[in-house]
């Protein structure tokens, strides 16, 4: 019966079936295109008590349920209603009429990079195992291996292992953007790889090859063309998958079903690979170089500034979504100089709202409430910010401002101490293992402001709101 009446009750306050375009759900939320989001009664929706937050986020709006209880939401909601039951593609496709063309392109750009995180967290964990094996001053004066010289083969195998998905980082973001561009994911891999093939002048050695005029080249017809990788890049490969998919597609309407298998992947790839390196490596290259010198010219050069400006938007780009365009550029960073100065910020934001988060549970006076922002606050910790944001701080908005001015001064404090990390890893408290142990200090203690500096603004502002 509670079940039957808490379904009946999120139906009506997202605006009646009739609202409903799809729904679905996935481990924690219930996820629905709504046809007006304007017909949602969030106060009323946020009172049913298996209810534990509401966001709206790349054109969907998102319940917060809980592991184990959604799904059975879920499917009597779908009996009461007759709304057939949807994947969580079809509810993507949905929502994509909600969305202006700038939040479809950021859209496009989450579906790109959020299927490859896996790898690329795992490898930055992997990184910080092998710094902490490898750096000196952590355990000794020198490095670990350098004490314990029978650890040193151990650490480089655990080298190899993390530094893969970065050295082969085009062919994962390849397999991924065709296969969301409509293409073949296959092509997209070998395309990928082709970027990075050991017949070409690695990437990384490209500015001194450059200065000492001995960049090979092939001679195409009296076209002179360098033979270049594109290892850690990210625009070159990006734009190539584009171009493959778009190519596969056309071919594919044309080509007699019979034919496809001999003509449309060669014809597509070929294309492809010429442009590539004729023409989208150079000029994709090039615009790389110029963000990468953008964003280090800024924090180079006022770096109190860039610090304190980036820790205090990150928040508000997580409800916009447009954070997942930050993850291209750390990459893109870490590609073109080894590391990133703007995902250890990304770090002090997370913990700043779990923070935020925790000094509303000790806050709050309501059961359900307190048991939401002390979970929320373990997720925010661990990287999952979405919970406390949507479900805590956003909802009583002082929290989330608090937040941002605690991730502002935590984001100052470690760009002007030069905090950098050579990967990206968990997004929370365990995000020290991918920053360069040199930097461990300023790091923790960013940690700290990050931590302090929100639950006593919350608990102040919490106070001063109360004794009102």
């Amino acid at each position: 019966m509670e079940l039957k009446k808490a379904a009946e009750e999120i139906v009506e306050a997202v605006g009646g079936k009739e609202n409903i375009a799809a729904a679905t759900h996935c481990v924690t939320r219930l996820r629905f295109a709504l046809k007006d989001e304007g017909l949602v009664n969030k106060e009323e929706l946020e009172n049913i008590d298996l209810v534990k937050g509401s966001f709206s986020a790349n054109g969907q709006f998102q319940v917060v349920i809980g592991q184990g209880t959604v799904d059975k939401v879920y499917d009597e909601m779908v009996r009461q209603t007759g709304v057939g039951e949807s994947s969580k593609q079809d509810v993507k496709d949905a929502a994509v009429n909600n969305l202006n063309p700038l939040q479809r392109a950021i859209k496009t750009l989450a579906d790109i990079f959020i299927p490859i995180l896996p790898a690329i967290v795992t490898a930055g964990l992997l990184m910080g195992i092998n710094n902490i094996l490898t750096g000196p001053g952590i355990f000794y004066d020198k490095s670990f291996v350098e004490v314990h010289k029978n650890w040193a083969d151990f650490a480089g195998i655990i080298n190899l292992i993390a530094n893969t998905s970065f050295v082969f980082l085009p062919g994962l973001i390849g397999w991924s953007a065709v296969n969301r561009f409509g293409g073949n994911p296959l092509l997209g891999i070998v395309l990928g790889l082709m970027l990075v093939h050991p017949d070409l002048l690695n990437a990384w050695g490209w500015g001194a090859a450059e200065a000492k005029g001995q960049i090979p080249t092939w001679d195409l017809f009296g076209l002179t063309i360098q033979k270049v990788g594109y290892q850690g890049q990210v625009l070159p490969v990006l734009v190539a998958s584009w171009v493959l998919a778009s190519i596969e597609k056309f071919l594919r309407k044309r080509i007699p079903d019979s034919l496809q298998l001999l003509l449309v992947a060669p014809i597509a790839l070929l294309v492809t690979g010429f442009l590539a390196f004729i023409i989208i490596g150079p000029i994709t290259f090039t615009i790389a170089q110029w963000i990468t010198t953008l964003f280090v010219g800024i924090f180079h050069n006022a770096p109190a500034i860039g610090g304190l400006a980036y820790g205090m938007i990150y928040g508000p780009l997580v409800i916009t979504g447009m954070h997942h365009t930050f993850l291209a550029v750390d990459l893109q960073l870490i590609g073109s100089t080894g590391t990133t100065f703007l995902w250890p910020i990304l770090v002090m934001s997370n913990i700043a709202q779990g923070s935020a988060a925790l000094a509303m549970g000790l806050l709050a006076k309501d059961e359900k409430l307190k048991g939401l922002s002390f979970t929320s606050a373990v997720s925010a910790y661990l990287g999952i910010t979405e919970p406390a944001m949507f479900g805590v701080n956003l909802r009583f908005r002082y929290p989330f401002i608090s937040a941002i001015i605690g991730a502002g001064i935590a984001g100052m404090f470690i760009t002007i101490n030069k905090v950098v990390a050579p990967s990206i890893g968990v997004g929370g408290l365990p995000g020290f293992l991918s920053i360069v142990p040199q930097k461990w200090a300023p790091f923790f203690i960013g940690m700290a402001i990050a931590i302090i500096v929100p639950i006593v603004l919350t608990f102040i502002w919490g106070k001063a709101k109360k004794q009102k």
